[in-house]
């Protein structure tokens, strides 16, 4: 069998010019497939977003839900969870280059889920209804076609903006929530 005709596909292994061992193949950047991880990535904030509002069938209907409103029934760190990995799905589509635009549209998303979510009862409620990561996923896809790497250098100032802007709706939120306990542990005469 002659290997020449398969040279191009699997690359061999090369001598990195100082006389050492020779490179693995492994070590060769295939620029070409530099796309394939992006893919990955999709599909990776897919399944975060698939089991974040969409993972359960309530019982004798159509209608789904995932762990976010689950999540928002423990007390305090159940929505700071949630909104964590919300916030996820928006650094890595920051990563991918999405336009400033729709970034913007998913951090707004990701605020109105942590606030009105953040709710006793109401809030679990709006969050099985909302579905914030359904809907930056559906924003992330309809603009991958305008993602490009200058685009995701550029915006790495907006990410830490947002990062640090959830960072400091988290704290906060876990402040009230604890401000909110101790009054009503108060106004029933456990303090």
């Amino acid at each position: 069998m002659d290997d020449s005709t398969n040279s191009s596909a699997t690359p061999a292994a090369t001598s990195d010019g100082d006389g050492d061992e020779p490179l693995e193949p492994d070590a060769v950047v295939d620029f070409e497939s530099a796309g394939v991880g992006d893919e990955e990535t999709l599909a990776r904030l897919r399944a975060v977003s698939f089991y974040l509002d969409e993972a359960f069938e309530v019982p004798g209907t159509n209608y789904r839900v995932g762990l976010d409103p689950i999540l928002g029934l423990v007390p305090g760190i159940g929505d700071a969870t949630a909104s964590a990995l919300s916030a996820y799905i928006l650094v890595e589509a920051a990563m991918l280059g999405v336009p400033r635009t729709t970034l913007a549209r998913m951090l707004g998303n990701v605020v109105l889920d942590a606030t009105v979510g953040s709710l006793p009862v109401v809030g679990d409620v709006f969050d099985a209804a909302w579905k914030a990561n359904a809907r930056n996923v559906r924003l992330l896809e309809a603009r991958y076609d305008d993602a490009s790497p200058a685009a995701a250098a550029a915006d790495r100032r907006f990410l830490l903006a947002a990062v640090a802007a959830i960072a400091l709706l988290l704290v906060a939120l876990g402040a009230a929530t604890v401000l909110v306990a101790l009054w009503v542990l108060g106004q029933v005469g456990l303090l």
